[in-house]
């Protein structure tokens, strides 16, 4: 169902507010009133409005003052101007000041209904624009690195969903950035000025998951000292992200659906409803169709959220990113005044070939361990976990070569080779000291290290 166009009406006739309410709202539309300048900039500040009906004569601040500081808002709704004192003068300065239309008391119900109509479309045009903008110029999208075709074609699902309010669910293994997407998405909307609030259905149990969405009252339960705000609440007007969803139960998937159905919300241990407006965006790293099949997810509830789906890629498939996500966590990771890292071709070359299953999570905690190893910014095979560095050109070591000690003998192995067994440039490859290889050489005794290195 399309979401009711919502209007704020300021003007200082309480009659004529009431009128208007009681009209528009029987006509299908979310109405406000305000009755003041003042006031009705204090409304728009804390909530989205399409279109503002604006009269042009009040006390205090008049309606050319308040149109010129509604102008500024963003997003900024569209503004009709209401006015019993009609000449060409008011209304061309009222169309300066960025008026969309004009309109002289009294007037026809269908008129003004037209031109609410007319001036939403406009609303979401410009507010589809200014989102577009600000997911291409730096914004939305910056903290997703790469430039792969899968990730490529998150950004186009990205920019195609996010000036909408239409739920999304993000689907994908651990690691892979789905919060990071839903970021995007927030950002890129026109929800993007007020919360982006995360729920972590995984970490709680179901008593305090139901808390913890819906906020409770003082004495609700054991424990419940105060009375608290839930995070839906928090989100008013904003994003409420639900990360990893499948791990709800089904009593909490009921309650949010019925939440999703009608925007209102119910504090644990109250009977007083609150209407809020927010987006939903949930993410999982199961796959919500088995779990319906299972019986672990209301079927209702995954068409509700699944309108608009986005698989988050593994990093194994977009393995040309991973020279870029090491150079950004390098940077982002490394302390003030700290100088900047550099990686030696054979442990990106691991890096890179290693197929990372924790995904670019487990990538990010592999560079910030290197980086304590590092000696002197340089970040060698060496200082690599056992489990990549052991990735060669013809993949992972065989299995029974998996301990510590034959990963090492391979690797020096390797090194002198590729420098035909001189023992000092091979120390450098491997970022270990010249003395430190002599032992390792004494240590393994190998009859295959080249003749050379032995001298």
């Amino acid at each position: 169902m399309q979401e009711s166009i919502r209007v704020l009406v300021v003007d200082d006739e309480a009659g004529l507010r009431r009128f208007l309410a009681k009209e528009l709202t029987a006509r299908g539309f979310s109405v406000d009133s305000a009755g003041s300048g003042e006031e009705g900039l204090k409304k728009i500040a804390e909530a989205v409005y399409d279109v503002v009906l604006l009269d042009m004569k009040m006390p205090g601040m008049d309606g050319i003052s308040a149109l010129r500081e509604i102008r500024r808002e963003s997003p900024a709704p569209e503004v009709l101007i209401l006015t019993g004192q009609g000449s060409v003068e008011t209304a061309v300065e009222a169309m300066r000041a960025g008026a969309f239309h004009y309109l002289t008391k009294p007037f026809h119900l269908e008129e003004l209904e037209v031109q609410i109509q007319k001036a939403r479309e406009q609303s979401a045009l410009v507010r589809r624009a200014s989102a577009f903008e600000r997911l291409m110029s730096s914004g939305a999208d910056a903290q997703l690195v790469g430039t792969a075709p899968a990730l490529e074609r998150v950004r186009e699902l990205i920019r195609k969903v996010a000036p909408s309010d239409t739920s999304v669910v993000i689907e994908g293994e651990s690691g892979t950035g789905k919060e990071l997407i839903a970021r995007a998405i927030h950002n890129g909307s026109k929800r993007a000025q007020a919360p982006f609030v995360v729920v972590n259905c995984g970490a709680l149990q179901e008593s305090l998951l139901e808390s913890e969405i819906f906020g409770h009252e003082k004495g609700s339960f054991t424990g419940a000292v105060r009375t608290r705000e839930g995070l839906a609440e928090a989100a008013h007007t904003g994003t409420l992200f639900l990360d990893e969803i499948g791990e709800m139960s089904l009593a909490i998937q009921a309650k949010f659906l019925r939440f999703l159905e009608s925007g209102d919300v119910r504090r644990v241990g109250s009977n007083r409803t609150q209407h809020v407006s927010v987006r939903v965006v949930a993410a999982t790293n199961r796959t919500l169709a088995d779990e319906v099949k299972a019986g672990r997810f209301r079927e209702d509830l995954y068409y509700r959220l699944r309108v608009f789906a986005i698989e988050a890629p593994p990093l194994r498939e977009r393995r040309s990113d991973v020279p870029l996500l090491v150079s950004h966590f390098l940077e982002k990771i490394r302390g003030v005044g700290q100088g900047p890292f550099k990686v030696d071709p054979a442990a990106m070359e691991a890096i890179q070939r290693y197929p990372w299953p924790g995904n670019v999570r487990e990538l990010r905690n592999a560079i910030e361990r290197v980086m304590l190893l590092a000696e002197a910014g340089r970040i060698t095979i060496a200082c690599l976990p056992p489990e990549v560095a052991r990735t060669t050109s013809h993949g992972l070591l065989a299995p029974d070569e998996l301990n510590l000690e034959k990963v090492e003998r391979h690797l020096i192995l390797r090194a002198l080779k590729e420098t035909g067994g001189r023992k000092t440039e091979a120390a450098e490859r491997l970022g270990i000291s010249l003395r430190t290889l002599y032992n390792k050489l004494q240590i393994y005794r190998a009859d295959d290290i080249p003749a050379t290195a032995q001298e």
